[in-house]
């Protein structure tokens, strides 16, 4: 298994890398895993349902165009508003800047591919099944009508009795699994599946954004996960968590649903800044100014996004004082924010004669309209104001001005910019311009004069509005600016159809950058590049066209082929130093098969079919185990040659390959969900009515005392199972004490939820149900890693050197075992509280 000895010449290396790399035709497409093939289809899916967006709110616009008007009536109106809004920010937004990232992140690291293909894959499906199942409802009448917000009561089985509301909530938890695996696997491919060399601060500035973005979606969307979670256990079993008439509150679906949501405004964002961050340098001939400000920003962004979620709560009576922080954090934001555009000017300043062409001329819509809906932004993060402006109009005007914006005018100069790249082809321009200017026209005729029909008082979300009120004019304009806008669009497509089809073919980089994906030949293969880089210096200041050359023939790493295997290099998180291989998974049809198996479960949920959801939810994980057979040796390889005379290891056989850093920030992931959960309890007892609860839902002793004892022995387990292997020792007693264990673990959790007395009867009682099934939930995850670890050990990947099987299962039984723990305290704590409080009154 060593490399080959004799070094391929450049044509033959070529097609040697093409039949291991390239995706099989026909039905064959469908077990595509490589990151441009996916990239690309995110990015087309992302489309099309930008398109079904745009024909919902062309519809909202007929309505909306003149007073009383009978197109649509309120119930239908409800379902238009309400997909409009959730197919842009879930179907949209988010994919088409996971397809972006997709496509690009590997050619800007100087690496073959990510880090986990079928992972993306997986994603990809679970996208385009999710969306499908929303759209499917819509077809059918039985769409969501009550908000994309999704505000309780309005969303609860008493006022949403239908399949509507179930629809959206296991529709977009569906999404949300492409979601966060797409946010694990940028990460994860960004701190180590990079070029050798590259540290962190050589990173092109767009890997800093998306590594950013990546990280708040890890954190920021489990809160809404667990609030639909949440929800859609009240609306199928009737637990009690948001009806204040049983210890519930309203309110912890907004703080839910608002921590996901401010973060999600920005997670929007910053990859459409990173692509500003990238392009205005190449136009201006000149670096990005002020790269560490930027960097130190774009991560300022991140962490103060996740306090102001209340800035979209200022008038459901939150105390003065915590109006006043989150009022001045609303404000502090604008500081990063603003970093970054003085960035982008002092570059376009300082470069010596500024190429104008046509992405240059969206990015200059995107500085006029962007700025404009940041001073509304700030506008109405001052309480006064948001008071008087808090659902009308203007507060649409202002979501718009940002979000398209912020990233739709973005993203279009992104289409412009790398389209050549996906197709060898540059366009002449000739609908390019017209299209821009009917979209800038239309957007801003269409939603700036909503600033004013808000500050007369139009409220938001309601199909008709009175003559008397003197709406009419305004909004007849707002609707022609709509179409305006989306025959701009329309020739926006006809103009990329023109390029793709009769674009003049060229070699590569047309536009003149210094970054690492335009070394890639244009359309670019499925392998990127036929050898890897050497990064010596900061990635925006490299030679595309001398470096493409010397990769091309095979002078760079990984410059041959071995066993098959696709491979690509890791490094040293922080210095960029190569220290794996990276052996990537084949061609497969496992995650479509996964993909559909995870589908069919949540459809067997929303139709209530519980039975079969069961059977499927372990299909589902018996696909997932699947992807597994066949992964590594059953012999220890030992130091591999990578080129240049240097070794690394297989991935398989190091401490801290990819593999582990993903389950390590799934942990992360899961922590939060589980924080959250945490939160709302804290929130209904000290603010939701009717607590403290008339009696107390205290698990049982024995069992919580039990359960505490083995889950240290769960962790203990696991842990001696990995230490007996490195001294050679049979790991299997360990693992088999550590499955059953786990087992045992499940059983007590179990009991002690099923001794919650009557959890419909108050939130404090479901609170603590839901706590104790959650824990046995992750109990019973550790058990299957174990039998895991029994099997592989079995079947001969298991030994001293390669252990990483067994490390992954021990970190998520250190996790279970403190999460577990955490768990028992909080639910006899919660029942303690509540036993003294009854006791005392």
């Amino acid at each position: 298994m060593s490399a080959r000895e004799d070094r391929p010449g450049p044509i033959h290396l070529h097609r040697e890398l093409a039949a291991i790399w390239d995706t099989p035709a026909g039905w064959g497409r469908l077990s595509a895993v490589n990151h441009t093939v996916l990239g690309k289809r995110f990015i087309v899916a992302a489309f099309v349902f930008f398109a079904i967006g745009g024909l919902l709110a062309m519809l909202i616009r007929v309505q909306l165009a003149t007073s009383q008007t009978a197109f649509v009536g309120p119930e239908l109106y409800g379902q238009i508003f309400t997909m409009h809004g959730t197919v842009m920010m879930f179907l949209f937004a988010i994919p088409m800047f996971e397809g972006f990232a997709m496509y690009l992140l590997p050619k800007m690291l100087g690496a073959r591919d990510l880090a986990f293909p079928r992972l993306s894959a997986y994603g990809f499906w679970c996208y385009v099944f999710g969306g499908s199942i929303l759209i499917g409802a819509m077809l059918a009448g039985v769409a969501p009508d009550s908000g994309w917000f999704m505000y309780t009561p309005l969303s609860s089985s008493a006022y949403t009795p239908g399949i509507n509301a179930d629809v959206w909530l296991l529709g977009i938890t569906f999404v949300e699994i492409s979601a966060l695996s797409a946010a694990i696997e940028i990460v994860v491919s960004i701190l180590k599946v990079r070029a050798p060399g590259m540290s962190l601060e050589r990173m092109p500035i767009m890997a800093w954004y998306l590594l950013v973005t990546a990280l708040m979606m890890l954190f920021g969307f489990p809160p809404l996960i667990l609030g639909s979670i949440l929800l859609e256990l009240e609306r199928a079993f009737d637990l009690p968590f948001f009806d204040p008439t049983r210890g519930g509150d309203s309110l912890l679906w907004q703080h839910l649903f608002w921590l996901f949501g401010h973060p999600e405004v920005y997670i929007i964002f910053l990859p459409a800044a990173g692509a500003v961050s990238m392009m205005i340098p190449t136009f201006a001939r000149h670096e990005l100014v002020g790269y560490r400000a930027v960097v130190v920003a774009v991560v300022a962004v991140g962490f103060l996004s996740f306090g102001l979620w209340v800035h979209h709560m200022f008038t459901v009576g939150i105390p003065h004082l915590a109006l006043a922080f989150f009022s001045a954090a609303s404000g502090l934001v604008a500081v990063p924010t603003a970093v970054q555009i003085f960035a982008w000017v002092a570059t376009l300043a300082q470069g010596k004669k500024v190429r104008l062409d046509v992405p240059m001329l969206w990015l200059g819509g995107f500085f006029f309209i962007f700025v404009i809906g940041g001073l509304t932004g700030v506008m109405l993060a001052m309480v006064p104001f948001n008071w008087q402006a808090h659902d009308t109009h203007f507060v649409v005007a202002h979501l718009h001005y940002v979000l398209v914006g912020g990233f739709v005018f973005p993203m279009m100069a992104a289409a412009y910019y790398w389209l050549p790249h996906l197709t060898g082809r540059v366009s002449d321009h000739r609908l390019s311009v017209p299209a821009f200017w009917l979209v800038f026209g239309g957007f801003n005729l269409t939603f700036f004069l909503m600033h004013l029909t808000g500050l007369t008082g139009m409220p938001r979300r309601v199909h008709a509005y009175p003559p008397a009120a003197g709406w009419d004019w305004l909004n007849l304009i707002s609707s022609v600016g709509g179409f305006l806008m989306a025959a701009g669009f329309a020739l926006f497509v006809v103009d990329l159809v023109v390029q793709v089809r009769y674009g003049t073919a060229f070699r590569r980089n047309p536009w003149g950058a210094r970054t690492a994906e335009w070394a890639t030949p244009t359309p670019p293969p499925s392998y990127a590049f036929a050898s890897l880089p050497k990064i010596d210096d900061r990635a925006d200041r490299l030679d595309p066209d001398r470096l493409g050359a010397t990769l091309a023939g095979g002078r760079g790493y990984l410059g041959f082929t071995r066993n098959g295997w696709m491979e690509t290099l890791g490094v040293d998180m922080a210095s960029g130093k190569p220290g794996e291989v990276i052996v990537l998974p084949r061609q497969t049809y496992r995650p479509l098969i996964s993909g559909l198996a995870t589908g069919c479960f949540v459809l067997a949920l929303l139709f209530k079919f519980y039975l079969a959801s069961l059977v499927l939810l372990a299909l589902t994980i018996a696909s997932l185990v699947a992807w597994t057979a066949g992964v590594g040796t059953r012999a220890d390889l030992g130091p591999l040659a990578i080129g240049h005379g240097e070794t690394a290891p297989v991935h398989w056989e190091t401490q801290r390959p990819p593999s582990w850093w993903a389950m390590a920030f799934a942990c992360a992931a899961d922590a939060t969900l589980f924080a959250s959960l945490l939160f709302g309890a804290l929130f209904l007892w000290l603010v939701a009515p009717g607590w403290p609860p008339p009696s107390a839902a205290a698990p049982a002793m024995v069992p919580a005392l039990a359960a505490a004892l083995v889950l240290a022995a769960t962790a203990a387990c696991g842990r001696r199972a990995v230490a007996a292997l490195g001294n050679g020792a049979s790991p299997v007693a360990w693992l088999a004490a550590c499955a059953g264990a786990q087992g045992a673990t499940v059983a007590l959790f179990g009991w002690m939820a099923a001794g919650v007395p009557a959890p419909t009867v108050h939130a404090h009682h479901a609170t603590v149900f839901v706590i104790l099934v959650y824990a046995g939930i992750r109990a019973a995850l550790g058990a299957l890693l174990a039998g895991y670890g029994l099997w592989r050990n079995h079947a001969g990947y298991v030994s001293p050197v390669r252990s990483l099987d067994l490390r992954i299962g021990a970190l998520w039984h250190d996790y279970a075992t403190v999460t577990g723990l955490v768990a028992l305290g909080a639910a006899m704590l919660t029942a303690f509280l509540a036993g003294a409080v009854e006791a005392g009154g």
